[in-house]
């Protein structure tokens, strides 16, 4: 398959939608929540930033960036749900703290994203879990020859990027926006952002990689975190 302009372009159109929908599951203020949620939701909007850059270099036709972007965005979702579930209270007040140079220097030797991964097992809820899993087992080494200037990047950039290609970069990064918004209503404990965002993944399926969608709209049934996880 391969993309005309015009489909592209309404790709990208589609994708600015969904996320203006998504990012506004990024609560305005964090009042009364604890250093582990609040860390956790700003990762999240990290995670929204980068997705918007994802589709501002795609249209301006960075396309090398673009993908290299895709890696951070999804580091970011991880970043976020070990933030919630497997970083000690210690490392979250840290981090939420006064901003210091001897601080900075400890947050440098947090952990990497493999390490956090394996932290996650048995603490984050089963249905994120896999799909973090699923996302990283297709997608980290082509991401990462991007970024580290291996041989995905060296082809590509030299011989141009085939429009299926970016079109499932934008579809990925749609996708992992989803993630973040599903974990962020997961740790909100309210049932109805699960509606909602069930909602939106329907809606917007055409803008997601099909078996990914297909994946997440079966893990979108499953009950929201209790609220007490905000405590």
């Amino acid at each position: 398959m391969t993309l005309t302009s015009d489909e592209l372009q309404q790709l990208l159109r589609r994708s600015a939608l969904l996320d203006a929908a998504l990012i506004r599951f990024v609560p305005a203020h964090f009042k009364g929540v604890s250093d582990r949620v609040a860390s956790s939701r700003i990762m999240c909007g990290v995670g929204f930033e980068h997705a918007e850059s994802v589709k501002i270099l795609i249209t301006n036709d960075n396309f090398t960036s673009a993908i290299s972007l895709l890696r951070l965005q999804y580091e970011a979702l991880v970043r976020a749900v070990w933030l919630q579930y497997a970083a000690s209270d210690k490392v979250t007040q840290r981090l939420m703290g006064e901003f210091t140079h001897e601080k900075a220097k400890q947050a440098d030797r947090l952990s990497m994203m493999t390490q956090m991964l394996q932290e996650l097992e048995g603490k984050a809820p089963s249905d994120i879990m896999n799909l973090l899993l699923q996302f990283k087992e297709y997608s980290w080494k082509p991401l990462s020859s991007y970024v580290h200037g291996g041989i995905h990047v060296l082809n590509r950039h030299s011989k141009g990027y085939p429009p299926f290609l970016i079109h499932q970069a934008v579809r990925a990064s749609n996708s992992v926006s989803i993630i973040l918004a599903m974990h962020l209503a997961q740790i909100s404990g309210e049932p109805k952002q699960m509606l909602l965002l069930s909602t939106l993944q329907v809606t917007f399926a055409d803008c997601l990689l099909e078996s990914h969608a297909q994946t997440v709209a079966k893990h979108l049934i499953i009950k929201p975190v209790k609220r007490n996880t905000e405590q």
